[in-house]
């Protein structure tokens, strides 16, 4: 069954018409295909329409669509030879990241990613996208082990924030998170990062000190999620659109500011309804990212990279 967001159910009747005519055996000698071309041509306005200008609540509903491609899939379809590397050498694995070496069109590279699963029970496994301290101890090992070796780091990333629980708290979740961007700030390599679903706080920010940070065109990325701001600024969960304007999280409005470096076209009606394309077209993109990357200096990387950073405080949103 194919999942419907809630300003999707004019589209959502359509398209369940369609599929009960195409499984319904027609009367002898009448034919339905005339009557599925003509809903299948209505459903395809409508998609266009609903689509044509989402707000920004929207898309954050599209950025959390539960069948939008994880990173655990983009790894398998743009990593070859992928191996797994757990652990913080520390105190446990964390399921929440994901990462490990591999081949991306041919250059050996370190992977991360936030990972928040596809079915109960690896969201249970891998805690919905959460990491805790030991999670994000992993991303500052996997780091510079990179370093250590050469190897170009692309980060998926795809939570809505770092766990918040009180052993999380107690194991020290802040200085965790400090030192996993600390240590992509200073990485000698090149590092790319695409906010491949929602990109939820410093849980996010941990694996996106980067050189180019890329978005989905249907991805969010904000200091925090629409519902904590509205508790926090109207004590009211429910005024979560408003907040998600005011949020200014859309890949649209980071560009504009300068604080990511490219938005990657969805196809229409999000990157669920075709994976594959979305993945391919995100491939090409860190490609074209990679490319003249690879031809710095380490001490070049770091310290563009460093002025980047640097330059969103100094110059501000003004």
């Amino acid at each position: 069954m194919r999942n419907f967001l809630d300003f999707e159910k004019p589209l959502a009747e359509l398209e369940n018409k369609i599929d009960e005519l195409r499984r319904m055996p027609g009367p002898e000698g009448l034919s339905i295909a005339d009557e599925v071309a003509r809903l299948s041509e209505k459903a395809d306005r409508q998609l266009r329409t609903l689509y044509a200008k989402l707000s920004p609540w929207q898309k954050t509903l599209v950025a959390r669509h539960p069948d939008r491609p994880r990173a655990l899939s983009y790894i398998a379809a743009l990593i070859a030879e992928f191996t797994p590397l757990g652990g913080d050498r520390a105190f446990a694995e964390d399921a929440a990241i994901v990462g490990g070496i591999g081949r991306f069109q041919g250059h050996p590279v370190m992977v991360l990613g936030t990972e928040k699963g596809t079915d109960t029970e690896s969201r249970i496994k891998h805690n919905f996208g959460s990491a805790r301290p030991e999670g994000y101890r992993k991303v500052h090992r996997l780091v510079e082990l990179a370093g250590h070796f050469k190897l170009p780091i692309l980060s998926f990333i795809d939570t809505s924030g770092a766990y918040p629980g009180v052993d999380a708290e107690a194991r020290g979740q802040a200085e965790a998170i400090a030192r996993a961007i600390e240590a992509g700030l200073a990485a000698p390599v090149p590092f790319i990062a695409t906010v491949i679903g929602e990109g939820g706080s410093g849980g996010a920010i941990a694996l996106g000190a980067a050189d180019r940070v890329l978005m989905l065109e249907h991805s969010i990325y904000s200091v925090i999620s629409p519902e904590g701001c509205a508790s926090i600024l109207w004590r009211d969960a429910a005024a979560a659109p408003m907040a998600a304007e005011a949020l200014k999280l859309t890949a649209d409005d980071l560009r504009r500011f300068d604080l990511i470096d490219a938005v990657i076209p969805e196809p229409l009606g999000g990157a669920h309804r075709a994976p594959e394309e979305t993945m391919t077209a995100v491939g090409e993109a860190i490609g074209h990212a990679l490319a003249p990357l690879l031809t710095q200096t380490p001490e070049a990387l770091k310290a563009r990279r460093r002025e980047k950073f640097l330059a969103m405080g100094r110059e501000g949103l003004a």
